[in-house]
């Protein structure tokens, strides 16, 4: 182009508005060669921009884009749209002004059907007005967003994220965990200082403090665009926190937010966001504080409860149950070792008297045998002394030698019959004791003192006179005494549930 003459700058043309836009480009081609020439003021020439558009896009029509930014002032919202391809490319993009005399209606209307407010990366179906300013350039005028359309794509990209987490085994991954047995260590995602929070803490402080559970709290924001981001970070660090703490991983995962907006809910449709939680190595339970709608947390945690409230209700449910069930082994086990200690002691019992009426008949035996022979051999003794004596004279030292020979060997005999019968009689007498002493230990091993020393222990009435054997002796507010092996304790009876 040549350099225009300065001189000319007074005779500058000014366009006039077209009736349309052939007749604009007819208009201008007739003129190119004297345009060429011409020196036009910026102004002069946005101008006829500004009329070309006027006249050329003079009615509304309903524009599809996602919010990149929103911001408002002075009841004005300024909007920066784009259009964006299946690569997340930026396309096309310009700026969006909704006015203050509509933006009160138009906002409402998109709130009261949605359940959110208007926010960036919305994709929301508008309906504009094209306008361009000398001094701000081009920007579309909204007059009107149809809010089913936005609620449409949400329902669609929730669609997408449960179809993909679910052709990648991500959507019940979690689910497939058995509870655990017994709840000790349980992490806590939520946002701080919030009512739900509270709710929780309320009940777990309690298991905290009677050792039942203990609990270990992270906290990220739960709403806005860098929720799930920081929902993520939160679960991350906690997870390596415990570890490096304990060196094991934690029995539970709990992710809480009390009630709130229902837009807040979208923030957590986030696929990055539900395949870590699907992917954590432990139980998750869920509690967004909502009834109706859900999230696509609730559709991989292990558990999904409406309220923060209800989780650690479950948690709770789920400890007293397993103390109920402990105390009914330990109930069963107590009566099967009475039982054992009952039989023990009557089996000894009748031992010890079967040992004793034994001994006592085989002493009494003996003795008889030994009383009876000492007869024989005094009788035999006199008959031969009598014999001797009616021997005739000359036969007196034979037969009073013989007779003293008889009698010593008798004496001896006799002697040492009777120490062989002492001896047995002695060794039976020690075996006898040896097993009333063996079954005297059995019995002191299963007395009751003993088994309290093991960790026992025994559940007695208010007035400790009849010994609970049984969950139909007891009944709730009971009070009883529990018999340890060092002391008494008094405890009430909070519940009773039959196994």
């Amino acid at each position: 182009m040549r350099k225009p003459k300065l001189s000319n700058a007074k005779q500058a043309q000014v366009l006039t508005p077209a009736k349309d836009l052939a007749t604009l480009e007819a208009e201008l081609a007739e003129q190119e060669d004297h345009l060429e020439n011409t020196v036009l003021r910026l102004s002069d020439y946005l101008t006829a921009v500004d009329m070309v558009i006027k006249q050329t896009f003079d009615h509304r029509v309903w524009v599809k884009a996602e919010i990149r930014n929103l911001s408002s002032k002075g009841g004005h919202y300024y909007f920066e749209l784009a259009e964006k391809d299946d690569d997340g490319k930026v396309v096309a993009s310009c700026r969006g002004n909704l006015w203050r005399f509509k933006a009160a209606r138009v906002l409402a209307k998109f709130e009261r059907a949605t359940g959110m407010p208007l926010d960036r990366d919305l994709t929301v179906l508008l309906k504009v007005s094209a306008g361009f300013h000398a001094q701000y350039g081009f920007s579309l005028t909204i007059e009107d967003i149809d809010p089913s359309y936005t609620l449409g794509d949400l329902a669609r990209q929730y669609a997408q994220m449960v179809d993909r987490l679910t052709g990648e085994g991500l959507l019940t991954l979690n689910q497939q965990f058995p509870t655990p047995f017994d709840i000790e260590h349980v992490l806590v995602i939520a946002p701080e200082k919030a009512a739900g929070l509270g709710d929780f803490q309320a009940d777990a402080d309690r298991l905290a403090e009677a050792g039942a559970c203990h609990f270990h709290y992270h906290h990220a924001t739960f709403q806005g665009n860098h929720a799930p981001a920081e929902i993520r970070e939160a679960i991350v660090n906690a997870q390596q926190q415990f570890h490096d703490t304990y060196g094991r991983l934690p029995d539970l995962l709990v992710i809480i937010r009390g009630g709130g907006a229902v837009g807040d809910l979208a923030y957590l449709n986030d696929y990055e966001l539900a395949a870590l939680v699907a992917e954590q190595p432990v139980p998750v339970w869920v509690g967004i504080g909502h009834e109706r709608d859900k999230v696509i947390l609730d559709e991989v945690a292990h558990t999904s409860f409406d309220t923060p409230s209800k989780v650690i209700a479950a948690i709770r449910l789920h400890l007293a149950q397993l103390v109920t069930q402990t105390l009914q082994y330990q109930s069963q086990i107590k009566q099967a070792t009475q039982r054992q200690l009952n039989m023990a002691e009557q089996r000894a019992e009748r031992q010890l008297s079967q040992i004793q009426a034994q001994t006592t008949g085989q002493l009494t035996a003996l003795q008889k045998d030994s009383n009876h022979a000492w007869l024989s051999i005094q009788q035999s003794a006199q008959r031969q002394v009598k014999q001797a004596a009616r021997q005739t004279a000359e036969l007196n030292t034979q037969i009073q030698a013989a007779s003293y020979q008889q009698l010593s060997i008798a004496s001896t005999y006799s002697n040492n019959h009777r120490k062989a019968i002492m001896h047995s009689t002695q060794q039976q007498l020690t075996q006898a004791q040896r097993n009333s002493e063996h079954l005297r230990d059995i019995v002191l091993l299963h007395r009751p003192s003993r088994i309290l020393k093991q960790g026992y222990a025994l559940l007695t009435d208010e007035k400790d006179k009849q010994t609970l054997t049984s969950r139909t002796q007891l009944h709730n507010e009971q009070m009883v005494h529990i018999v340890l092996k060092d002391g008494k304790a008094k405890a009430q009876i909070m519940d009773v549930k039959a196994t």
